[in-house]
């Protein structure tokens, strides 16, 4: 099996090329009953197509009206003298007079016209971007006014686009009975009906149709349910995927809203990794940079600045920084139009599914074989005995519904014998999964991320905000060749009295530089901004900085924003006094290899010395052993004859050296803990100082004594042989670029086989986040661009949820192969018994409403007990499943084939000797056996579930009580057995039974779970090797406590 398996049905978790959709569906073939059904949760590779084309005519479309402005442009450039007021568009706008008499004097479609041909000379006539804020009533300062919002809404829209709508209740009823063989068993039903009435009258003849007809209606009810509230919680789930939050201007304060409400006229505020929300203009910025490649196709970048001030919906800020009036949302722009066919064509199937899919395929085709060889064994009997009794011309309606009900027989064996329900297990194992990983902060975005974490095997994390709290704070400061330990405002009074010289200069760099703002509200003041700059602000405010009064006195000329290659930021500012001043900050040794002077302790400005500038390395070495972050503040006077507007790269002074604490987040070492016990190794890929990493490290439990630290540019510069040889033994890795964690995961993956889960925050973690095997972007610090690459979003950026996805993967992956053990042993058991009886006796004891009934056991209701399992500590405390490993172990086929022997040995001498066994005479000693029969095979099925919730250990009750879902399905399953049995006789072909019987069916049903015990002691599976650095938790107390 597992040959055929890796042959069609093994694909890969992400990126699945449409060849490898395509090979599976055909090994599929035609063994579905109910493809809509079975492949609702997988890739319509049709739609899919048909939405490809759709999207590159909208992408050619936009390219194509790029190109015609461009062509526009060199016409008017070259000269014209025509006035731009004679060449307005002819085309007439008619505003409401809603509109009108709240002050907007320009129509939404032209607005709409303008952005997505980017009409330069209709923008210029209408006074350019000034002009459009002033005929959208917005001042840049202020932004929209709350009063003024509804009108908005009711004029120029909404920012939403066309979704489809939910499917309905009855639709998911409607797919349930598209089951080929349902519908072949409602035929043979009604015929029944009919046959019945004719022959035995009524009410007698129809029992056995109408028994077929409540058994489907049942199965169709409980199937639809199922799949029901599966598809509520993915829609919770999509619908947390669409909540992205941008920052935005309104009443004259910054504030954060969903894209969803934001409205025309709206001042946006961009910061690199950023999607721009909707259509609008550029107002003022530095060094703007948009990838348009998701919604043109073009690779190349494009420059936002005041004579190209266009932006469009969905495209990504790759650099720079700017705010922007947005113009048109929601369908109007050409994005909107474009979200219309991403959804199309569903999401990419999970490896697991498709090799469920696979499993499924190869039972269905042995089941179907059965069924076929059971009715012809069935009805060549019946035909002989005819034959021998000399009556094969003499045919009655009698025999019509024995061949009937032959038929029936066998249809209802490929009901139960192809399992539809083993992918949609997976489905529905991972969608109660990512409900409650919802629940515990993090956000799955791809249905395979979450099977895939549970074969993780090596995490790479980010060290700020995810394995620290990210809540940043100054706590020492090395200015005026001294440090100073800063705590409490006693401190603050020193800081100032000591470097009153120098204050000045350091109030500058830190309220210049920087792309965060102080925000005062009601006599309260906060930040907006990152946590670094945040602890820098805070600092400056306690030093009695004004950040307003700064930003009044001083023009910022051009700035350069914090990213993860340059590791610094830098700004050009003009002085009120004349001449220009350049500021930069960034990562320690950077910034001072950038600087020449120095700020000495009379405050005045001296020459950097080699000897002064290792003393400065030295206290920055001293902050970073003590797990301090540290940033140099420089900065450089330029002269007025020399600007070009460059931000030098040179020549600074010094003035200080700053260390932050970030502390290590509760629970983290513990976290750490757990995923060395679990096989897991995990590496911390920082951009920090590597005296910084290897303190968080060694703090955090990461950094043993035979790891290796090492920085970026060291490793980036090692020979692929070199490479090799450390990787296996780097647990730190600093200064790093985001090329240098693309090369670790490149290489983790491809040579050393490892499965490997990636952090990322920022917009260059985006190749690593899509190289890996699983994609972690932070839910807080991370950019929209990294949580769009990723696979799972961490909502609160904390290690141990990621450890949490970890054991939730290895849950879903452990409990669908619980429910194929279960499902599997059903399947067996229940053709054999049929197949032999009708081969031997000529008749099956298993009717067609029972086997209906067993398999909505086996399908359904033993998914929503065995598929969604909450995960135990256990979990974590063994190696993870590696590349190649087969999905059906040789621990599972042991249990599945042990199980089968012993219910084929007990149900097979019931149904050969089970009359003189049992003491039973009378007319209806038959009926009473089969029902014995039927009710010991239903029990055998109930302990058999309790018996699969563990497939090697021996205590399987362990957490079952925890359980409600799995407890509530055992006791619906034999109140049900109950009814079915003693009051629904008529129709399941069952007759009551006494107390004896009863006990005597249970108690065979229950000698499973010593049989599961004797076979769980057969060894079966050879010692796996665990990975490096793997060391299990001991179960019990230490020895010593004993």
């Amino acid at each position: 099996m597992e040959s055929f398996l890796h042959k069609d049905f093994d694909v890969q978790p992400k990126h699945l090329s449409a060849e490898a959709s395509s090979n599976w569906r055909r090994a599929v073939g035609r063994v579905v009953k109910n493809p809509a059904r079975r492949f609702r949760h997988v890739a319509d590779l049709a739609k899919r197509a048909e939405a490809e084309k759709k999207k590159k005519q909208i992408q050619e479309k936009i390219r194509v009206a790029l190109y015609v402005q461009k062509a526009a442009m060199h016409f008017i450039e070259a000269g014209d003298s025509q006035p731009a007021t004679e060449k307005r568009d002819q085309l007439e706008y008619k505003l409401s007079e809603e509109a009108e008499k709240e002050g907007f004097s320009i129509h939404p479609d032209e607005l709409a016209s303008i952005i997505r041909s980017h009409d330069t000379k209709v923008l210029e006539i209408h006074g350019g971007v000034d002009g459009i804020l002033n005929k959208l009533a917005v001042a840049p300062d202020e932004g929209v006014k709350g009063s003024s919002i509804p009108t908005r809404q009711n004029v120029y829209g909404l920012n939403r686009y066309t979704e489809k709508p939910p499917r309905s209740f009855l639709r998911f009823v409607w797919e349930a009975l598209q089951d080929l063989t349902l519908i072949i068993l409602m035929v043979c039903a009604v015929v029944s009906i009919g046959v019945g009435i004719g022959t035995e009258g009524w009410p007698e003849g129809m029992y056995d149709g109408v028994g077929i007809l409540l058994s489907i209606v049942l199965v169709v009810l409980v199937t639809a349910i199922s799949d029901y509230r599966q598809s509520m919680q993915f829609k919770d789930l999509d619908r947390e995927k669409k909540k992205i939050f941008i920052q935005v201007t309104r009443d004259g304060k910054r504030q954060k809203v969903s894209i969803y409400d934001l409205l025309v006229g709206d001042i946006v505020h961009l910061a690199v990794g950023d999607q721009v929300p909707a259509d609008g203009l550029f107002i003022s910025g530095y060094s703007l940079l948009i990838d348009e490649s998701s919604l043109t196709g073009e690779s190349e970048p494009m420059n936002v600045y005041e004579k190209k001030p266009f932006l469009l919906s969905g495209t990504k800020v790759q650099d720079g920084s700017g705010k922007m009036l947005v113009t048109t949302v929601g369908m109007r722009t050409e994005w909107g139009k474009l979200m219309e066919t991403l959804s199309e064509g569903g999401e990419d199937e999970t490896p697991l599914q498709v090799k469920l899919n696979g499993v499924a395929t190869i039972i269905g085709k042995i089941g179907l074989a059965f069924a076929v060889v059971t009715f012809m064994v069935l009805t060549v009997r019946f035909l002989v005995e005819k034959a021998l009794s000399n009556e094969i011309m003499n045919w009655s309606s009698t025999d019509a519904m024995t061949l009937l009900n032959y038929f029936a027989i066998a249809v209802t064996i490929i009901v139960v014998a192809v399992p539809e329900g083993l992918p949609l297990a997976v489905t529905l194992s991972l969608a109660f999964a990512m409900k409650k990983l919802m629940n515990d902060k993090a956000l799955v975005r791809h249905l395979s991320a979450c099977e895939t974490m549970g074969s993780a095997s090596c995490i790479c994390t980010d060290k700020t905000g995810t394995l620290t709290t990210n809540h940043m704070v100054v706590t020492k400061i090395w200015i005026g060749e001294r440090s100073i330990d800063v705590s409490g405002n006693k401190s603050t009074d020193i800081v100032k009295l000591e470097i009153s010289g120098a204050l000045d200069i350091l109030l500058q760099v830190i309220f210049q530089n920087t792309s965060s703002e102080v925000i005062k509200d009601e006599g309260k003041t906060s930040i907006l901004g990152t946590p670094t700059e945040s602890a820098l602000l805070e600092f400056g405010l306690l030093l009695g900085g004004d950040f307003d009064a700064q930003r009044r006195e001083f023009k910022i000329i051009k700035m350069e924003p914090f990213s993860s290659v340059r590791k610094k930021m830098s700004v050009l500012i003009a002085h009120p006094h004349g001449g220009v001043r350049a500021f930069c900050k960034g990562a320690s040794e950077i910034v001072l290899g950038m600087c020449n002077k120095v700020i000495d302790c009379n405050g005045e400005t001296v020459n950097l010395s080699r000897e002064e500038a290792n003393n400065i390395t030295d206290v920055i070495n001293s902050f970073a052993c003590e797990a301090l972050r540290t940033l140099c503040l420089a900065f450089k006077d330029i002269d007025e004859s020399s600007i070009n507007n460059d931000i030098p790269d040179d020549g600074y002074t010094l003035i200080a050296v700053v260390g932050i604490k970030d502390p290590v987040r509760p629970g983290v070492k513990e976290a750490v803990q757990t995923c060395l016990a679990a096989g897991i190794t995990v590496r911390m890929v920082t951009g920090d100082n590597i005296n910084t990493a290897k303190a968080i490290a060694r703090e955090c439990g990461i950094l043993t004594e035979d790891g290796l630290a090492i920085e970026g540019p060291k490793f980036r510069n090692l020979s692929p042989a070199e490479m090799n040889a450390v990787i296996p033994k780097i647990q730190v890795m600093a200064r790093s670029l985001p090329l240098d964690k693309h090369t670790l995961v490149k290489n983790l993956r491809n040579t050393f086989r490892e499965v490997v889960a990636v952090t990322g925050d920022g917009t260059n973690d985006a190749p690593a986040l899509h190289e890996a095997d699983i994609g972690l972007a932070m839910g807080i610090a991370g950019t929209e661009v990294a949580k769009e690459s990723a696979d799972v979003i961490i909502l609160d950026d904390n290690f141990s949820t990621i450890v949490n996805v970890a054991r939730w993967g290895r849950s879903v992956y452990i409990n669908i192969q619980k429910f194929v053990q279960f499902q599997l042993t059903v399947n067996v058991v229940a053709l054999m018994i049929n197949f032999v009886s009708a081969c031997v006796s000529g008749d099956a004891p298993l009717t067609a409403v029972q086997l209906l009934w067993v398999n909505m056991i086996m399908d359904t209701l033993g998914a929503l007990a065995l598929a969604t399992e909450p995960p135990n500590d256990g979990l974590m405390r063994r190696p993870p499943v590696s590349r190649g490993t087969s999905f059906i172990t040789k621990a599972m086929w042991r249990n599945i084939i042990g199980q089968s022997i012993y219910q084929l040995a007990v149900l097979g001498v019931l149904n050969f000797r089970g009359t003189q066994l049992l003491g039973l005479t009378g007319s209806d000693a038959t009926d009473i056996l089969n029902t014995v029969i039927f009710n010991a095979f239903v029990f055998c099925q109930v302990f058999n579930e309790i018996n699969s919730r563990d497939i090697e250990k021996i205590n399987i009750f362990r957490g079952m009580f925890d359980s409600w879902v799995f407890l509530g399905v055992m006791v619906c399953t034999v109140a049900f057995q109950i009814v079915l049995v003693e009051f629904l006789g008529a129709f399941a072909s069952t007759v009551p039974l006494s107390w004896q019987l009863w006990l005597l069916c249970i108690i065979i049903g229950s000698i499973g779970m010593p049989v599961a015990v004797v076979l769980k002691c057969i060894p079966v599976e050879s010692k796996v090797k665990p990975p490096e650095g793997y060391e299990a938790i001991p179960d019990g107390p230490p020895a010593d406590l004993v």
